[in-house]
């Protein structure tokens, strides 16, 4: 059976959530192999609007189990929290339906309060973070000074550990930035409380997922941000801290020898990015405005305003050679059914120079985006379902986007609903 990575080709928030909660009736597992609370994965359907940030997106489908693999920077109140939000709108989420890695590490309240000091540190050289500790835990997890998510079952030895750990952080804390120490009771306090509650859903990841395979299950991986935030891959430094790329979905699941035999790669028919950094394509002024109203382009989990441009397809193609795609999605094209002409970022010119390709990070923000323009449709397609329906202008610019990024759009999404889309 056929296990599929769903991943973002470009900067984040492409919409993987949106595919995820759709195609999860195709799979009977649903993995998040890597990042944190920092996601902001949005899903529509007959309950509601949600943004997931730590729960995977196959959690509103009956039957199919929900994994949250090892390299998750599992923050234990946040869950908790998202977990209560989900049951008060009547879905169930219990431990039949979320198995939690007994190996994945936990986020600690000193993460977010040291990702906070070093932002504020940076000043107007900061990164851009969202503040929910993903840096620090990660750098931490490198340096094997994390507590796993299978010591809260042991609590005595589990207490001695985060003590030891405690007086580390703490040194960092009031040494380097000068700020109050981290109490010894409210940290254990913490512990007790959210690890007493989420304790039910731990499970040996490993185990599960070679069951999974063996009984013939179909696996699909759902990444965090994207290929352009990835750890190595990416606009270093204001990358994530871990690896959204499907080559490491089987990794960072817990479950090394599975194999990911197809990449969908979710871009937006614009550009758009959350953060800092260098953002070739990005449109200013009224221009920037009237796109981002149109697309509700503010962050799921920060509510920041997301900097907006017109699809990048030199980003767009690096992105899809990154991932491996063998399909795409195209998600939100019926933003643009208001624009006369269509704005596509074609090439990036460098000291002078046009060029198809990717830049190194260093030289990235001197890159100048070289700009066409396609006729708009002037019309609303959020109601169709067949790509023959479609308007001739608007076929004509996604299969525009499919030859310069040298990949096939297999979906195309015309709204934000689950049925609001067209497979081709």
């Amino acid at each position: 059976m056929a296990n599929c990575a769903i991943v973002g080709i470009n900067w984040g928030d492409e919409g993987k959530g949106r595919m995820v909660d759709l195609l999860t009736e195709r799979y009977d597992y649903v993995v998040r192999y890597q990042g944190g609370g920092n996601a902001g994965h949005t899903v529509v359907n007959d309950r509601g609007k949600f943004a997931l940030h730590l729960l995977p997106s196959g959690v509103f489908r009956e039957g199919v189990v929900n994994v949250l693999g090892n390299d998750v920077a599992l923050d234990l109140e946040n869950l908790w929290t998202e977990i209560e939000m989900l049951r008060a709108a009547g879905v169930s989420v219990t431990p039949e339906n979320l198995k939690i890695s007994q190996r994945a590490s936990l986020l600690l309240p000193w993460h977010r309060a040291q990702d906070a000091l070093e932002e504020a540190r940076l000043k107007e050289k900061k990164y851009g973070s969202t503040k929910q500790g993903i840096a620090p835990f990660y750098a931490d997890k490198a340096q094997k000074k994390t507590l796993l998510a299978g010591e809260l079952r042991d609590g005595a030895r589990m207490r001695a550990h985060a003590e030891e750990l405690l007086e580390w952080k703490n040194l960092i804390l009031t040494g380097v930035y000068g700020a109050q120490p981290i109490a010894r009771q409210a940290l254990l306090d913490w512990l007790e409380e959210y690890g007493e509650k989420l304790k039910p859903f731990l499970c040996d990841v490993a185990a599960e997922l070679y069951g999974a395979q063996t009984a013939g299950k179909r696996i699909l991986f759902e990444a965090q941000l994207g290929a352009l935030r990835d750890l190595d891959c990416g606009i270093c430094p204001f990358t994530t801290s871990s690896h959204a790329l499907a080559a490491y979905a089987p990794v960072g699941a817990g479950a090394p020898w599975l194999k990911v035999d197809e990449v969908l790669g979710i871009a937006k028919a614009y550009s758009t990015c959350v953060g800092e950094g260098p953002f070739t394509c990005e449109l200013f002024g009224e221009e920037a405005e009237a796109l981002r109203k149109a697309g509700a382009e503010y962050g799921a989990k920060t509510g920041r305003p997301r900097r907006v441009g017109p699809i990048d397809l030199v980003a767009t193609r690096y992105g899809v050679r990154m991932q491996g795609a063998t399909a795409l999605a195209l998600t939100k094209l019926d933003v643009l059914s208001n624009l006369d002409r269509i704005p596509l970022c074609v090439q990036y010119e460098l000291d002078g120079k046009r060029t198809d390709d990717f830049p190194f990070p260093t030289v990235l923000p001197e890159a100048k985006p070289v700009i066409e323009y396609m006729d708009g449709w002037r019309c609303d397609i959020s109601g169709i379902r067949t790509w023959t329906a479609l308007p001739a202008a608007a076929r004509a610019y996604v299969e525009r986007i499919e030859r310069a990024v040298d990949c096939h759009i297999q979906y195309v999404s015309v709204g934000a609903e689950r049925n609001a889309y067209i497979e081709r």
